[in-house]
Parts: C-alpha cells; sequence; structure tokens
C-alpha cells in the first residue's frame, strides 16, 4: 500500500493522511494510542472497524531525542477478507517492532517511568505481570495467590502446594529482584508454637527453638481468664511483658522484701529483674492476654521456678520447720505444680495488701503505662519509646511501638546495640533485611507473627495493607538506639553523597539532596507521592 503525503484518492479511499515527514514504521509502532491515549493493541483495531465504517488509527511516536510525534490515518469499511488481512499485517508489524517504550528499555536509556508502571502491569503472579520496581503485593488483603512468575521470569508450580502459607508468605514466593543470596529465616508465627493448655488458660512460647536467629530475646504469649492465676513463681531471666488485651493483676516483692501490687491494662508494661518472685491474674469479665519477654533466647516456660513445684519436691519435715508449724498442717499440698489455675476473685488493691507487722511497700515501680506516652508524630504512624530513660527499673530490655499507617513506612534503618525482636499486632507487613556482602532477604509478617532482625543490619518495614500496621520493637538493650539513612545522608556532605549515589547524574543528585539536606529523622514516613498519585487517579475518574 503505498502512502500520498497530505494528499486524498478518489479511487476508493476518501482519505488517507501522514501529518509527520520523518515517520518511521518500527518506531512510530512501539507507541500506538487510540484518541484517549489509551495504548491501541489489535483487539481495539479490531472493534474499531466495526464499530463505525471508517477505521481512524492515530499513530504516536517518538525517537528519543525528539520530541512526540502524532500520524493520522483515515480508512474506509473493509470486507471480512481484506479486514483479515490488515489485522494479520498489523500483528506481524507490532510484534516485529521494538519496544523502545516498555519499563525495562525507558530505564536503560535513562527515562523516567510512566505513573501507569508504579504499580506494576497485568494481574500479580502471572506470567505477564511487570513490576521493575518490585511493589509491594498484598496477597491476603487482595486474595491472590502468589506464584513464582516475576517479570518474565519463573514459571508455574505442578507439584504440591500449600496456597494459604503462600498467601502467609508471598515474598518468598516470588521474592523481589533485589533479594540475593543466604540469610536465615527470620520470621515465626505463634500460631506454629505448641499450646499448653490448663485451667482457665494457655501459654505458648517463641524461643531460640523455634526460631534459631532468636538469640538475644525469647517470647511467651499468655492467656488468662478471669480469676485465673499465673501461680508465685521467678525465673533466672529478667521478665518484660506487655499487655495485649484485658486486664491484669500483678504481685511482686523486691531485693529489700517490700511488696508491690497494681493493676495494669492494655497497652501497659512490667518489668521483673531477675530473680524477683510475683504472680500474675486476669481480671475483668474476659481476663487479660499479654506478651512475655524474656532477656535469654534460650528460655523455657518449662525451667520456671514456681512455688508448689518446689513445695512438692522438698521434704515435709522441713517445710514443716521452715514454717514453723506441725507437718501435719502440710498433709495436703498440692502434689505437683499448679502452674496457670482457676483461683478466686480478688478484691481492691487496698484490701489485698498485706498488712502484717513488718511488712512494707515496694519503693520500686514495677509497671509502666506505655501507650500513654506522649507519641511522637511522624508524617506517617506514632511511635512511643519505652527504655530505662522512662522506666528506670527495665535495665535490660527497651522496646519502642509504632503505628504505621497504610502507604506509610518505616524507615530504612538499622539498630547498632542489640538484635530487634519484633512482635506484629495489627495489619499486614513486609521487611527487606540487608545483611552486607549481597544479601538481602524480604520476609512478610501478620497479626501474631515475630521477626528478628540481628544488630547492625539494614531494614525497613512497610505497611502493606489497608489498615494501620500496630508493632512493637523490642531488645536485649537499656537504651533504644537506631540509626536513620535519610538522616545519614543529610548530615554528610553534599559532594560524598553525590559522588557515592549519583556520578554523572547531576540534575537527580540534586533533586536528592534537595530532599535531605535538613537531614529531618522522620521515623515513619508517609511518601508524598502517594497523595499526589491519589489526587491524580480522582482526577482520571472525573
Amino acid at each position: 500500500m503505498s502512502v500520498l503525503r497530505d494528499a486524498e484518492r478518489a479511487d476508493g479511499w476518501n482519505s488517507l493522511k501522514l501529518s509527520s515527514p520523518r515517520w518511521r514504521p518500527s518506531r512510530a509502532f512501539s507507541q500506538i494510542s487510540s484518541s484517549s491515549g489509551t495504548p491501541l493493541s489489535t483487539l481495539s483495531l479490531l472493534s474499531l472497524h466495526f464499530a463505525s465504517p471508517w477505521l481512524l488509527v492515530e499513530i504516536q511516536y517518538r525517537e528519543i531525542s525528539t520530541p512526540r510525534r502524532t500520524s493520522t490515518m483515515l480508512f474506509p469499511q473493509l470486507p471480512p477478507s481484506a479486514a483479515a488481512a490488515l489485522l494479520v499485517a498489523w500483528a506481524g508489524l507490532t510484534a516485529a517492532a521494538p519496544h523502545l517504550d516498555s519499563p525495562r528499555q525507558r530505564l536503560l536509556n535513562g527515562l523516567p517511568l510512566p505513573s501507569k508502571y508504579g504499580g506494576g502491569s497485568g494481574k500479580p503472579y502471572t506470567p505477564g505481570h511487570r513490576d521493575p520496581l518490585d511493589g509491594a503485593i498484598d496477597s491476603v488483603g487482595d486474595g491472590l495467590d502468589p506464584l513464582p512468575h516475576r517479570n518474565g521470569e519463573g514459571a508455574s508450580v505442578l507439584g504440591p502446594w500449600n496456597r494459604d502459607r503462600s498467601r502467609q508468605n508471598p515474598d518468598l514466593v516470588r521474592p523481589p529482584s533485589t533479594d540475593h543470596g543466604d540469610l536465615k529465616n527470620m520470621r515465626w508465627s505463634f500460631a506454629d508454637s505448641h499450646i499448653r493448655i490448663e485451667e482457665g488458660g494457655w501459654t505458648r512460647q517463641t524461643t531460640v527453638r523455634e526460631l534459631a536467629t532468636s538469640v538475644e530475646l525469647a517470647g511467651v504469649n499468655m492467656r488468662l481468664d478471669k480469676g485465673v492465676i499465673r501461680e508465685l513463681h521467678w525465673h533466672k531471666e529478667a521478665e518484660w511483658a506487655y499487655v495485649l488485651e484485658g486486664k491484669v493483676r500483678v504481685t511482686a516483692i523486691d531485693y529489700e522484701g517490700g511488696n508491690f501490687i497494681d493493676d495494669v491494662e492494655k497497652g501497659d508494661l512490667w518489668y521483673f529483674p531477675s530473680g524477683v518472685p510475683h504472680s500474675l491474674q486476669g481480671l475483668g469479665e474476659n481476663g487479660t492476654e499479654f506478651l512475655l519477654i524474656f532477656d535469654d533466647g534460650s528460655f523455657s516456660e518449662e525451667s520456671t521456678f514456681i512455688l508448689t513445684d518446689w513445695l512438692a519436691h522438698t521434704p515435709r519435715s522441713v517445710i514443716a520447720e521452715n514454717f514453723n508449724l506441725a507437718p501435719e498442717v502440710f498433709a495436703h499440698l498440692p502434689e505437683k505444680e499448679k502452674y496457670i489455675f482457676q483461683g478466686s476473685v480478688p478484691g481492691s488493691i487496698d484490701d489485698e495488701r498485706p498488712k502484717g507487722k513488718h511488712v512494707k511497700k515496694s519503693k520500686l515501680n514495677f509497671t509502666h503505662k506505655m501507650l500513654a506516652q506522649e507519641p511522637e508524630i511522624t508524617s506517617g504512624g506514632e511511635v512511643r519509646i519505652t527504655d530505662s530513660r522512662n522506666f528506670p527499673l527495665s535495665k535490660t530490655v527497651a522496646a519502642a511501638h509504632l503505628t504505621i499507617q497504610p502507604g506509610s513506612l518505616r524507615e530504612m534503618h538499622w539498630h547498632p546495640n542489640a538484635d530487634e525482636w519484633s512482635f506484629f499486632i495489627r495489619g499486614r507487613a513486609r521487611v527487606t533485611i540487608f545483611a552486607a556482602q549481597g544479601t538481602a532477604r524480604t520476609f512478610d509478617y501478620l497479626p501474631g507473627d515475630v521477626g528478628i532482625v540481628p544488630k547492625n543490619m539494614g531494614h525497613f518495614v512497610e505497611n502493606i495493607g489497608d489498615e494501620p500496621l500496630e508493632m512493637l520493637e523490642i531488645f536485649r538493650a537499656d537504651e533504644f538506639r537506631d540509626f536513620s539513612l535519610f538522616q545519614w545522608m543529610g548530615e554528610t556532605p553534599k559532594r560524598l553523597v553525590v559522588d557515592h549515589l549519583f556520578a554523572g547524574d547531576e540534575e537527580n543528585g540534586e533533586k536528592f539532596w534537595q530532599e535531605v539536606q535538613d537531614a529531618k529523622k522522620d521515623p515513619v514516613k508517609k511518601f508524598a507521592g502517594d497523595e499526589e498519585e491519589e489526587e491524580r487517579e480522582s482526577a482520571d475518574e472525573l
């Protein structure tokens, strides 16, 4: 078919016009659009042909170094055989043409990606899905079945496949292209821990036995119903606790023999140093549930020193002598530990407090109201830090409580003084851990999951769900410490930063420096581009 520029033919063609004098088919077919700007495929060409007796084709194209150009062609209605031939020819041309405006080619040519590529193209976890930016995918929230397809690579699964577990760990099934090398497992779910069921309660634990990287801290999740008692006991390790739900009565004595009683509720803490004897009891209609942290990863609930267990393994004559009573008084002592058991409902603290001649009240405060602290408000959420500076008794455990809003990020950072033991209370998150030597791995977390980040390993926490992400960062340390990558860049001479990251790219180097130069630390940050993208999407819908 010959093309006449700026001319019309009378022998069957009403109009055939090319507006650009520099048209080159190999480049033109890489940017084919309808008049609305939507990419025009073979299917859309066919629908346009049959929707009207005239077929208008508008071709947009652009040389890499020139502005965008437009060519317009108008075809009359064709017989079916001619239309089929035209479609075959069209398919051949588009298949043979290099896709110079693909995300990959644009990145190779140093061009920016259009916003339509920001969230990937095609349905996630399918062979046609493309996402060169490795954006997060909420497989649980979106009800997707992760499969190992990534940017044209990978294949389906033919053997046995646990769909539910793959949804919980999508970034192990389909890792970001930036993941590389071997890294020990850094995730465990309390749902995979054995539950010890007792009268009116239960307990389960995550220690180095369940999660090999949990070497500095161990966690125990415990539930006590109304009036149920975790009996009088003590540990070799210090005990730190966070109340997840309900109310609990705690009792203890200090090293000087002073007694302590307090009632704590959701968001409150307690801390008992090594060897301090104490008890716990559920209050209120539904009792309580809490997270216990011990400052040794090899801790076991089974190794607790328990009152009834000790007396059951002590001769009755010795017990009688110790308490200055006849042996018959102790004839009905429990034969084994009671551990967790239903007790009577306690009265008020004043009514319960011992009143003996030599009884004294402890001068120490073993509890702390963490959620009552004034939070640090960030662009993407809230942070509360509790350590020995505001809870002086807590000498071996420091913690941060974070709320990360949807679309926000716990900024890229690391901790120089201790491993991070994370507990996820609400929401869905992904975390990439950088272990140096080109090694990085991404893990996904749901409520009830535990995450480990070894000391000094760089990482972030991204909220990938549609609700706030609530989590605890816990450390075997007296103080909470972290280094912010953002702040570090702003506190470093501009020349060094640009030489490292933007050599030969002065324009983007200047953009980067303008963003970081004030060195403002923002622990939980909201990406400003998200709001702009939302505004664009709203405008597009209108």
